[in-house]
């Protein structure tokens, strides 16, 4: 009897910690949205520790680095997040931009290809990538 009861109770706390993580997400893009970048910040880093593979709260804590202008931790994190999710196209369009702003075209061409092969619902960002491209390119011709 003390064994089933035990099991049981195993059951019920491993839900209950479930469902706790899965509010740290949540609750973090709650925060994000109402731009409360630092207690979001948080918030996904505490979902990480639980929920490792979870490639969203990778692509929020980039977003956020971003804002904070901190380029290393974003690019840490949009790479980790292409780990998790190859086919991101948010963290795919969000490196491309990094690999831009470094004047990295080789690099940037090469993932405006792979975005193309996977963009579902921000392929109208293909023009603004082909134009900034374009102005670099002529940029760099003059």
């Amino acid at each position: 009897m003390k064994s089933i009861l035990m099991i049981y109770l195993m059951v019920v706390f491993s839900q209950l910690t479930l469902a706790n993580n899965n509010n740290y997400f949540e609750e973090a893009k709650k925060l994000f949205d109402e731009k409360k970048y630092e207690k979001s910040k948080f918030l996904f880093e505490r979902n990480i520790t639980y929920n490792p593979k979870d490639a969203n709260s990778y692509l929020y804590l980039a977003k956020i680095f971003k804002y904070e202008e901190d380029e290393k931790n974003e690019e840490k994190n949009i790479n980790t997040t292409l780990l998790l999710d190859p086919k991101n196209e948010e963290a795919t369009y969000l490196l491309i931009d990094i690999e831009i702003k470094r004047s990295n075209f080789l690099k940037a061409k090469k993932l405006k290809k792979d975005f193309k092969t996977i963009c579902l619902t921000m392929c109208d960002k293909l023009l603004s990538i082909e134009s900034r491209l374009k102005d670099f390119e002529k940029k760099d011709a003059t």
